[in-house]
Formats: structure tokens, sequence, C-alpha cells
């Protein structure tokens, strides 16, 4: 994540765009359709909030943290007027036509984003939600906050990001047993 979440030295306004489309991606664990259906009225900066609307049409508000924050900010400033040229449009990330982005571009985007970065490992926008599950969880996180960020009817399927890291378990074990 540190790598794919450094910012690029070329500060075009598409990658701009890009880039605060990873940050927030990252940040909230949004499903990629929720990403790029994302309204401008969606995203309140102030509090930090998105409100999406997920699977089965259920509206949800997901935070969001600064370094997405300030991702997002240059972006609305600079680089969304530059890629619009004078056209309108309610949604938050745009292409050079005015018009909302694809699911398929976002995975080209997210693609070219980790090549760019040096990531050999194949990514898409599910290992940002994966990564965003994992170190909340890892963190401390409970698992029902996690879920409801998620989008999750179903506790159970957000339960899949609890997976055990062994390593951890060791340290624990180390630590807190009397013979470890």
């Amino acid at each position: 994540m540190d790598k794919l979440l450094t910012p690029a030295a070329k500060r075009t306004p598409l990658v701009q765009r890009n880039f605060a489309m990873l940050q927030l991606l990252y940040s909230t664990g949004v499903r990629v359709s929720e990403l790029v259906t994302l309204p401008v009225t969606g995203c309140n900066l102030s509090s930090c909030f998105i409100r999406v609307i997920g699977k089965g049409e259920k509206e949800r508000l997901v935070p969001f943290g600064i370094p997405a924050k300030e991702a997002l900010e240059e972006y609305l400033e600079s680089a969304r007027p530059q890629i619009l040229k004078g056209k309108r449009s309610n949604t938050f990330f745009v292409t050079n036509r005015g018009k909302g982005m694809t699911r398929l571009r976002f995975w080209q985007i997210i693609k070219d984003a980790g090549r760019a970065a040096g990531i050999r490992k194949s990514i898409s926008p599910h290992s940002l939600r994966h990564s965003f599950a994992t170190h909340l969880l890892t963190h401390g996180a409970d698992l029902r906050s996690v879920q409801i960020m998620l989008g999750h009817s179903d506790i159970t399927t957000t339960q899949i990001y609890t997976h055990v890291d062994e390593g951890r378990l060791k340290d624990i074990h180390r630590k807190f047993h009397p013979r470890g």
C-alpha cells in the first residue's frame, strides 16, 4: 500500500484524479462500482465522510482519513476543473469526456499504478478493499464496524478478513503466556 499510495512526481490532472481515487478507495474500502459512481454531493470534505449507495440500494456513510482528504481537495481544486474543461458533471471522478468512469477503466488505472509503483504482484480494486479491512482489524477495529463500513449485510462475509497472522500469534503467545 505504501508503494501504491506514494504520490507520483509528475502531477498531471489525470494523475491527480487517479491518486485521489486510490487514496479514497484504500481509506474507505468501498466497492469499485461505488467509487466510480460517487456523486459530488456524496463527499463531505469538512467531516471526512462519503455517502455511498451500495448493493440493494442501501445507503451508508463511510469515513476517510486525512491523506484521502488532502488528495480529494487537490483533485477538486485543480485537477477536476482542468479535466472537465468547462463541462459540468454530477459525478465526483470524471473522465476527459466529462462523464463518470467505468469499472473496467478503473481496473486499468489500478494495474497501471501498480506497475508504475514497481509492484510486481497483480493488484485489483478489491486488493485495496481487502487491505482496508485487514488493516483495520489488525489494528484493533471491531468486526461489526468493519462490516458496516464495507456494506456487508451478513457478518460472515466480513469474517473472511480475520485470517490469522501466525507471526502475530507467536508474538502474543511469547509475550503473554507464562511459558512462552
